[in-house]
């Protein structure tokens, strides 16, 4: 018999097609903004090569193309349950058994401004089953001619609330990832981060680690040089057709393994730069 059970509105595997594209375009640069679904970039173009995976080669989930913002939390929580305050939540489960990568890469997002080479827009996060704090998160997208810098931020209302943020890019396959962490989260027989961190094993990899250089993508000639004001990088590299490499300002079940509290009109915001140089 089918289950009849609704997915959850922000279930990650159900289709999520790009709608509309915005193009902001700087030199050699092309990004293709697509607001409507989950305020992700479904695509970076640099000197005539597509650095992501769309929308039409993931088949549409969700989950698993473009470059998306993850808010107000990022990778996974176990079970969608979590304290703060002494309460209990117990949040929609999306993937698996598990809620992931907050609610804003399945919701359309405000466009506040859009110029040739730069855009800004937010988000009213809910108040209610799917998220019970409401707050706003904003994106700010500004390009050059060889570089791209994102801002992700999210700002409490008039109740403290707990926050991780991080950007999910889903790389088209590099020829070679340079990436050299400190430390790695190991991952329980569920699958989720837990402490203590340990030193990081040989790839492939679907894994949190510490990191503080710099993460280099490799495709042809091209070098993508990867910089973020955090030192949490989620890189997965297991697919054969991609890499993610996700800059995060705190681990997967953030709210239990590093609690981050954000108090009424406090505000959390990452960084991330991709910059280009091609090879002589």
């Amino acid at each position: 018999m089918a289950n009849d059970t609704p997915l959850p509105i922000d279930d990650a595997t159900a289709p999520l097609p790009a709608g509309h594209l915005h193009w902001l375009r700087a030199g050699r640069l092309e990004v293709a903004l697509a607001p409507e679904a989950g305020g992700r970039i479904a695509q970076i173009r640099y000197d005539g090569v597509d650095w992501l995976v769309d929308a039409q080669e993931a088949g549409a989930a969700a989950i698993a193309w473009g470059c998306y913002p993850m808010v107000p939390w990022a990778g996974r929580i176990r079970r969608g349950r979590f304290q703060f305050d002494d309460k209990t939540y117990a949040l929609p489960i999306n993937f698996e058994s598990h809620a992931i990568h907050g609610v804003g890469f399945t919701r359309p997002w405000q466009i506040h401004r859009i110029e040739a080479d730069a855009a800004t827009l937010s988000l009213a996060l809910p108040k209610d089953e799917y998220w019970p704090f409401g707050g706003t998160a904003t994106q700010v997208m500004q390009l050059s001619p060889d570089s791209l810098r994102l801002q992700l931020a999210v700002q409490a209302d008039q109740h403290a609330m707990p926050a991780v943020l991080g950007w999910h890019p889903w790389f088209r396959k590099p020829d070679r990832l340079q990436f050299a962490p400190t430390g790695m989260y190991p991952r329980d027989g569920e699958g989720i981060a837990v402490l203590p961190v340990i030193n990081a094993p040989p790839g492939p990899w679907d894994d949190c680690f510490v990191s503080h250089g710099e993460v280099v993508l490799e495709t042809g000639a091209q070098r993508l040089h990867l910089h973020a004001d955090t030192d949490h990088w989620v890189v997965y590299d297991a697919a054969p057709h991609a890499t993610c490499v996700e800059p995060q300002t705190g681990p997967p079940d953030g709210f239990t393994l590093a609690p981050n509290r954000l108090e009424p009109g406090e505000r959390l915001a990452l960084d991330l730069e991709f910059q280009w140089h091609i090879a002589t």
